[in-house]
């Protein structure tokens, strides 16, 4: 199928609805967004005479629900751009706009009988062909289409994103009864291409994939609490970061989802399922029920859980739920010594056989968790998805684990994983039984650098559909790695490119990775043609600087170390630009400090779309000084047209730099002017990231790639630039908005910014501008305060305001 979707309409405005506008808008979709019409003007609108016929009245709810997802945190906006796409209307008035649009989303109240409603008034007005679906989470497909016309039916089928749509990776695809095979084969791979989605096909059984494993984890985690008599805070503390599940954890994420949504689908499946030998697993936990009769239900009704409060001085207070007695009592670190055996493991798939050994509570916790889930995993294959894969895919895009159910098994080792199962009298599915005695030990290989699954149907391994065109690092460390030290790995990415990979805690720039880095320019100069940097981290590009060293020199007043240092740094940075090969990186979520002037220095960036890039030294005191100060400079000095007021340009980069601003999304970098238009881009894919990268290097390689040459035109403003930038140092000061140090450091920034001392604004090099960073950084590491918001920061708590 052929198509492309210029145009969406989204009938449902509410949490999901809008969320799921926003995102299309994200992506450049024009995205038509309808609800109701009120039933009546509310007193306000009486007030002005205004009646039910008035267009204001009868788009309030729409607007009303808009804006508040405009104004949601975490954001649902790539930039304010985004908004600027969406228009809005009512069912009643604008349903006929849809004949303009290529895909219609409904996202109204789960009822089967009112979505019938709204279909038959899509049907009046959508053009043939139009794509047609439906974000419900458990309404089965075949039911919602019944009665519709052939051509409807042919064009619609389930499309289930999780909320937040922006952030969670999950886009279920659900095809109904009739669905054209074409249509499901274009949503999978638009899901992946443009939404960014791990898009996941599903078959139309209750609460499809994610929903129906998640959901069962949840309750089956509440079931083991009560059972080991362990606390919220212990809970949380076990299936977190540990884990490799997101902070949020079990009874935080319930309080943020509602736990009325979890005991809807609770109940739900309760209902449905006639052929789960596990039915009765989805059966209400007596702290569910007595959470739902109280109305403690999260977030929405204001405790659940957690109960936040303020105790006598106004200080917010968390409060946890004490399961046995439903009173709340002040929340308290957990601690267990099995989690304290893993403090020194820092991969994931290494912690696991150490937690299942555990011997406490947190051993037990675990050991059942795990059994259980796996058990009902294998369980539903095929009745919820005929390969395996499919349902880790869905279980970690949905609910944001590192590692699906079947690839944690692998990680203990599939026979001993059985056999702690066995211990605890739980057993697999017979078909697990099956592939072991044949002497498949794993559900995945890793074949030819590519992951494959194991299929139930032809015992045998097949590669993952839809990742040939992956770069996973993992999957080529045993087989492509040139050169590695402690911090940092060199690949072979193949085709003449070579990948740096960082392995330091958040991938902290140190004397390992500086080395890789020059290791790599100094091997892809002399037998490659380009170069690649990036991680497959789930943490971060890179959270810059190691600041451990550069502390240690401070304190001890090892200036000449310090000015070394920084040198080899800035030094380090410039390669990225002015090597013989081209240097493009590939950043994602966090990229600050070093991190960030990385990026700045490479011929191109290819960015995932969640990449929160800034240069944020001024937090420990200190200025950019791996090139940052200097290359925003130099952007500004481009950016310069005759007429332009000069000092305004600059001054957005000072302010950038000075607020220790970071990107929200890779599209707001570009406004920040962090990354550049109509050099580098963005993927929306974060599996995509690394081919994608080393495909633009190819390419820049062969347009006949030359090395740049060091600037030496670059404007700056001199005197006139500092006194502006002083002035209003000065009055932020007086007003107390900054501390005086805060002052001292943004009075170095506006000097190196502004090209020094300089009588008029002149053409200076890059070379000049580096060693007024330089100066001005060795002279602030020799700061009191700035030592302190060091130590804070390394101690593991936040830099003081001093």
């Amino acid at each position: 199928m052929r198509k492309t979707i210029k145009k969406v309409a989204v009938l449902g405005a509410g949490i999901m609805g809008s969320r799921i506008a926003l995102h299309f808008a994200n992506i450049g979709c024009d995205v038509l967004l309808l609800d109701m019409v009120p039933r009546e003007p509310n007193e306000a609108e009486k007030a002005k005479g205004l009646t039910l016929e008035s267009p204001f009245v009868r788009n309030r709810i729409v607007k009303d629900l808009f804006t508040a997802a405009c104004k949601a945190s975490p954001s649902p906006i790539y930039s304010q751009k985004s908004i600027t796409r969406i228009s809005l209307g009512n069912f009643d008035d604008d349903m006929v706009k849809i004949k303009d649009v290529d895909w219609v989303i409904e996202v109204v109240v789960e009822k089967l009988e009112i979505k019938k409603i709204i279909y038959e008034k899509v049907e009046q007005h959508r053009t043939p062909g139009t794509l047609v679906t439906s974000n419900t989470s458990g309404i089965p497909i075949h039911l919602m289409s019944e009665g519709r016309s052939e051509d409807f039916q042919k064009n619609f089928c389930g499309s289930h994103f999780f909320n937040p749509p922006r952030y969670l990776r999950l886009l279920e695809i659900i095809p109904g009864p009739k669905t054209d095979p074409a249509v499901i084969d274009f949503l999978m791979t638009y899901g992946d291409l443009f939404l960014g989605k791990q898009t996941v096909l599903c078959k139309d059984t209750p609460a499809f994939i994610a929903n129906r494993l998640g959901i069962f984890a949840m309750v089956q985690t509440i079931r083991a609490a009560t059972e080991f008599g362990l606390t919220v805070e212990e809970v949380d503390k076990l299936t977190g970061p540990v884990v490799g599940r997101p902070k949020s954890c079990t009874f935080r994420l319930s309080d943020v989802v509602g736990l009325d949504t979890t005991i809807n689908v609770c109940n739900n499946l309760s209902a449905v399922l006639k052929n789960d030998e596990s039915v009765s697993a989805f059966e209400l936990p007596a702290i569910m029920k007595s959470l739902q009769d109280n109305n403690w239900l999260g977030d929405k009704t204001g405790q659940g859980f957690y109960k936040k409060t303020k105790d006598e001085k106004g200080k917010t207070v968390i409060l946890a739920l004490d399961l046995e007695t439903l009173e709340y009592r002040p929340s308290a670190k957990a601690k267990f010594a099995t989690l304290e055996a893993t403090k020194s493991i820092d991969k994931l798939a290494d912690r696991f056989a150490v937690l299942l050994k555990g011997k406490d509570k947190a051993g037990d916790f675990y050991r059942k968790t795990f059994a259980e889930g796996f058990k009902y995993a294998t369980f539903r294959i095929p009745e919820i998805a005929d390969e395996l894969y499919r349902i880790d895919d869905a279980i970690c895009a949905g609910f944001g684990w590192q590692m699906g159910l079947f690839a944690t098994a692998d990680a203990v080792g599939v026979k001993d994983f059985v056999a702690m199962m066995e211990s605890i009298d739980q057993k697999p599915a017979a078909w697990v039984y099956d592939m072991l005695a044949a002497g498949n030990e794993s559900f995945y290989k890793i074949e030819n650098g590519k992951k494959h699954y194991y299929d139930l149907d032809t015992k045998t391994y097949k590669l993952i559909p839809g990742t040939e065109s992956f770069i996973i690092l993992d999957n080529i460390r045993k087989t492509n790695v040139v050169w590695k030290n402690a911090g940092a790995s060199i690949f072979d990415l193949g085709d003449g490119i070579l990948g740096v990979e960082f392995q330091s805690k958040m991938n902290t720039l140190g004397a390992e990775p500086i080395e890789a880095l020059n290791k790599a320019y100094a091997l892809a100069e002399k037998d490659y043609r380009g170069l690649v940097i990036g991680n497959d981290s789930n943490e971060a590009f890179s959270a810059g600087a190691n600041l451990a060293m550069l502390f240690m020199f401070s304190i001890e007043q090892e200036y000449d170390e310090i000015n070394m240092m920084i040198s080899q740094f800035q030094e380090t940075m410039m390669r990225a630009r002015y090597s013989s090969i081209p240097v493009v990186t590939a950043a994602h979520s966090l990229a600050l400090g070093g991190g960030c002037e990385i990026n700045l220095h490479a011929d191109k960036v290819v960015a995932s779309a969640e990449t929160y890039m800034g240069l944020v030294e001024l937090g420990v005191g200190l200025i950019p000084a791996g090139g940052g100060t200097k290359e925003m400079a130099v952007r500004a000095s481009d950016m310069y047209q005759p007429g332009d007021a000069e000092l305004n340009i600059l001054q957005a980069s000072f302010m950038n730099i000075a607020q220790a601003k970071v990107s929200t999304s890779a599209q707001e970098a570009f406004d920040m002017n962090y990354l550049v238009t109509n050099r580098d881009q963005i993927v929306l894919n974060r599996s995509r990231l690394i081919a994608e990268a080393k495909q633009a290097a190819i390419e820049l390689a062969e347009n006949g790639y030359t090395q740049p040459t060091r600037r030496t035109d670059i404007k700056v403003q001199g005197k006139t630039g500092i006194a502006l930038f002083k002035a209003g140092i000065k009055s932020m000061q007086m007003a107390r908005y900054i501390t005086d140090h805060d002052a001292l450091i943004a009075e170095k920034l506006a000097y190196v910014i502004c090209g020094g001392d300089l009588s008029y604004p002149q053409l200076v090099s890059e070379k000049y501008l580096l060693e007024l960073e330089r100066e001005a950084f060795l002279s602030l590491c020799g700061e009191r305060k700035t030592m302190e918001r060091m130590q804070g920061l390394l101690s593991g708590g936040k830099p003081p305001r001093n």
